[in-house]
C-alpha cells in the first residue's frame, strides 16, 4: 500500500490491464478539456469589457425623482470630474474611486433630514477600471495610514478635508458595525496621550469597539494613534475649549477662547487638528463658556463641518449650542448621555454603565464618556464583555452621530 500512495496518478495500473487504458483515456480527455478552457478564457480576456459595464455606468439609470414640491430644497452638485486614474500595482489596471465622476443630489425633506443621492456619471475613458470600494471603514492592516485624498497639507500639519468626490473622514475612518436594529451603545474614553502608561493601558485593555479620544496637548500622539487604529479603535481628537471659570480652570495651551478673534481660534483649532490623522471627529474638553457663545462657536463649527468631521459634545456644558449648529449645518454630531466616571471608583463606574444601558434600552442607543483612569478602563472592559452577552452592540461613536441625531441637543 505504501508503494501505491507514492506512485504518480495514472502509473499504478498493471501492464496491459484495463486500468492502464482507462488512465490513458482520462488523461486524453483531461487534456482536451484543459485546452478548451484555456481558449475560452483567452477569448473572454480579449472580449471588450466595456460592454459589460455600460449598463452599470450609464448616467441614464436614475432613482426616484424628488417630488416637485421639494425641488426648491434640492442642492445639486455638478458632476465631479474623474480624477487622474492611477494604475493598481498588482493588476496594472486603472484605479478609481467608486464615486469618481458621480452626480450628487442632496434633498432636504420636510422633517429636516438631508438625503444624499449618488448616481453614476459618464466615464471619460473606455475599458475596465479597478474600483476602490473601501469608502467606509478601513482594512485593519492600513488603518494607521491616512487616506491621501482626505489630507490637506498646511503649515499646521496635515488637516482633514472632504475628498473631491465627496468622501468624508467621518466615513472613511469610522468603525464598521452590524447595521442591526438592536440596542447600541457607544463608549468614548478621552484624555489619551496625557499619560504614557495610562494611554498604553487603555489601548491594550479596552475592547476595540470602544472609541478613544486623544488630547491635542498630549505627547507621542502619532505613535499612540497608530497603535489604537491597528487595534481596531475608532478615534477622536479632543480639543480644549474655554470653561466658565477660566483662567482659574485652565484647559491648557491653545485653548479656544471667546475673547479671541475667529482667525486666532481657527489657528488654534488647526494646530490641534494637525497633531494626528485618521480621526472621525472632534470632541470638546471642558468649554462651558465657549460652547454657549454663538459668536465664538459659529466659525469653529462651520470649519469642523466643512472638513467632513463629526462633533461629539461630552455633555458637560448645560447651555451648549452644538446641537443647534449640528442641525443648521447638517453635520454629523452627537451628545453624551452619561458621564461615567464623575466618581473615580470602579464600582461607581459600573453603576453608571448600568444606567447607560437602561437609557439605551429605552431610546435604542446611548453614549457614555469617561477619562482614561485605571478604574474607568477596568470597569468598562469588564462591563463591555457582559453587555455583549446581553445582546447589546457596542459601536464606534460615528455610528450614533448622524445628521439628524442631535437636533434638540443643547436645549
Amino acid at each position: 500500500m505504501g508503494t501505491d500512495l507514492n506512485t504518480p496518478l495514472g502509473q499504478n495500473g498493471k501492464p496491459g490491464g484495463g486500468g492502464g487504458r482507462v488512465g490513458r483515456a482520462l488523461l486524453r480527455v483531461t487534456g482536451v478539456l484543459a485546452l478548451v478552457g484555456a481558449v475560452g478564457l483567452s477569448a473572454y480576456g480579449l472580449r471588450p469589457r466595456d460592454e459589460g459595464l455600460k449598463q452599470a455606468s450609464s448616467p441614464e439609470v436614475t432613482g426616484t425623482t424628488p417630488a416637485p414640491a421639494k425641488q426648491a430644497a434640492i442642492a445639486e452638485a455638478p458632476a465631479v470630474p474623474v480624477a487622474a486614474e492611477t494604475a493598481d500595482p498588482l493588476s496594472g489596471m486603472p484605479k478609481s474611486s467608486p464615486r469618481s465622476g458621480a452626480n450628487v443630489v442632496r434633498t432636504l425633506t420636510d422633517d429636516g433630514v438631508l438625503v444624499t443621492k449618488y448616481s453614476p456619471g459618464q466615464r471619460n475613458q473606455p475599458g475596465a477600471v479597478l474600483l476602490d470600494a473601501t469608502s467606509v471603514g478601513q482594512d485593519p492592516r492600513m488603518a494607521a495610514l491616512p487616506a491621501e485624498d482626505l489630507i490637506e497639507n498646511t503649515a499646521f500639519g496635515p488637516l482633514p478635508v472632504t475628498s473631491p468626490d465627496g468622501l468624508r473622514p467621518v466615513d472613511r475612518y469610522a468603525r464598521p458595525w452590524s447595521g442591526a436594529h438592536g440596542t447600541r451603545i457607544a463608549i468614548v474614553v478621552g484624555g489619551l496621550g496625557l499619560s504614557q502608561t495610562g494611554t498604553q493601558n487603555a489601548i491594550r485593555q479596552l475592547p476595540e469597539e470602544v472609541t478613544l479620544a486623544f488630547a491635542s496637548s498630549g505627547n507621542s500622539l502619532t505613535r499612540w494613534m497608530q497603535e489604537a487604529r491597528r487595534s481596531g479603535h475608532e478615534i477622536l481628537l479632543q480639543v480644549p475649549f474655554e470653561p466658565f471659570d477660566y483662567p482659574d480652570n485652565d484647559p491648557g495651551a491653545d485653548t479656544l477662547l471667546t475673547s479671541l478673534s475667529a482667525e486666532k481660534n481657527l489657528a488654534s483649532l488647526h494646530k490641534a487638528m494637525g497633531k494626528i490623522t485618521n480621526y472621525t471627529g472632534v470632541m470638546n474638553y471642558l468649554g462651558g463658556r465657549f460652547l454657549s457663545d454663538q459668536k465664538a462657536m459659529d466659525p469653529v463649527m462651520k470649519d469642523i463641518a466643512a472638513r467632513g468631521l463629526l462633533f461629539l459634545d461630552d455633555g458637560t456644558a448645560a447651555r451648549s449650542l452644538s446641537g443647534h449648529y449640528a442641525k443648521a449645518l447638517n453635520m454629523p454630531a452627537a451628545f453624551a448621555d452619561v458621564q461615567l466616571d464623575q466618581e473615580v471608583d470602579e464600582q461607581a463606574i459600573l453603576t453608571r454603565l448600568d444606567e447607560l444601558e437602561r437609557i439605551a434600552r429605552r431610546n435604542g442607543s446611548a453614549i457614555g464618556v469617561a477619562s482614561a483612569f485605571d478604574e474607568s478602563v477596568a470597569a468598562i472592559a469588564q462591563w463591555s464583555e457582559q453587555a455583549t452577552m446581553r445582546g447589546i452592540e457596542i459601536v464606534g461613536v460615528s455610528a450614533l452621530a448622524t445628521e439628524n441625531t442631535v437636533a434638540t441637543a443643547g436645549n
